[in-house]
């Protein structure tokens, strides 16, 4: 049996180096969740959008494979679990889409912002990293678990559209993952490319990039990191995951938990994890690129308005964030690349809050 903290070691470094390209494209390409529903919404520009889409197309179809393949169990992922709780993937989803509007970006422009020099952003993850734990473990914990999140069903089994269809169609699993997983891919890579303007290398190679670094994160953790037989305990265990389950890009949740290794650096029973080197490898690869083209430029707040603004979309971003499981890449694209329901609702409720935000913006703009 391999050694466990060699294995965990490379789950790590494996998610910091796959976190470091992403950053470095990211950087380089604009991929910005945010401002492709800001195109879409204040332009008619798809363009940024499409590159968000080609990300979940390619993230679903290699998700699908290493499902298929059986190098990994989706079902054994947060965002697969029977319960389904409606109304935080709702609710959270539009939160997250209000704050990463206001914010300026979402849990990972919002990393690639802070390798450019953005300022505004360090004050925006530190406080969206605040409210996340506060969220996950402190006062508003007590108010989410009593209250919005016992709000919803519990299914007989995982929420993904193939385990919810298959006893309804008489289908197999497999059968159902292949059919919609290549179904999805397919009509999502024939939106994409439709239109010529979108046929460029960088809304091509950011798209592809994001999705591909996606599913690299779900071998990591749910094959090279699972242990069918932990040593210690005798029982399966997904290494170097703050969930205990297999894991892929999120800037929620990590932001926390990073957060808590600093604090609490001396016990040594906190390592770093997959999600925290996910944070590290994003700021590290947009500096990486920004020194490189000599555009990392220091930034700040032009007035206290726009400071308020910040703090306000990072506090809402980190309760969001946590109640709907993730952000724009966490559900919007780790998420609905295991097909799970609720990572659909969370996605549609996070483009919703954030092209909500932008028309009243705009109508506030246009009234004054």
């Amino acid at each position: 049996m391999s050694d466990p903290a060699a294995l965990a070691s490379t789950v790590v470094w494996g998610a910091f180096a796959l976190a470091f390209l992403f950053g470095a494209v990211a950087n380089k390409t604009h991929f910005c969740t945010m401002g492709a529903v800001s195109d879409v919404v204040n332009m008619g520009d798809w363009n940024r959008m499409r590159m968000w889409l080609l990300a979940i197309a390619v993230a679903t179809a290699g998700a699908s494979a290493l499902q298929l393949s059986g190098l990994v169990d989706l079902s054994k992922t947060i965002y697969t679990s029977p319960r389904f709780t409606w109304l935080s993937y709702i609710l959270g989803g539009a939160l997250f889409g209000i704050g990463m509007t206001l914010a300026s970006g979402c849990g990972s422009k919002t990393l690639i912002r802070i390798g450019s020099g953005n300022l505004k952003s360090l004050v925006v993850a530190i406080v969206l990293a605040v409210t996340a734990y506060m969220t996950l473990k402190g006062i508003l914990a007590v108010v989410r678990v009593a209250t919005l999140d016992s709000v919803g069903t519990t299914f007989g089994g995982p929420q993904d559209l193939p385990s919810l269809l298959a006893p309804v169609l008489g289908a197999g699993k497999n059968t159902l993952l292949a059919v919609l997983g290549a179904a999805i891919t397919g009509g999502l890579i024939a939106f994409v490319f439709k239109d010529r303007e979108f046929r460029t290398f960088d809304n091509v190679l950011g798209g592809t990039v994001a999705g591909l670094v996606v599913v690299g994160c779900w071998f990591l953790s749910g094959h090279i990191g699972y242990l069918p037989e932990d040593p210690a305990t005798l029982e399966a265990k997904f290494l170097a995951t703050n969930s205990g389950r297999m894991e892929s890009f999120s800037f929620v949740a990590p932001y926390a938990y990073f957060l808590e290794l600093l604090i609490l650096w001396s016990d040594k029973s906190r390592t770093v994890t997959l999600g925290i080197a996910a944070v590290l490898g994003m700021v590290s690869g947009s500096l990486a690129w920004s020194l490189a083209t000599r555009t990392f430029r220091l930034e700040s707040f032009r007035d206290s308005g726009d400071l308020i603004n910040h703090l306000v979309g990072a506090a809402l971003m980190g309760f969001g964030g946590v109640l709907a499981l993730g952000c724009t890449v966490g559900q919007g694209i780790s998420g609905v690349s295991t097909l799970a329901l609720g990572s659909f609702l969370a996605f549609f409720s996070i483009v919703a809050g954030a092209a909500a935000t932008m028309k009243v913006q705009y109508w506030r703009l246009m009234k004054e």
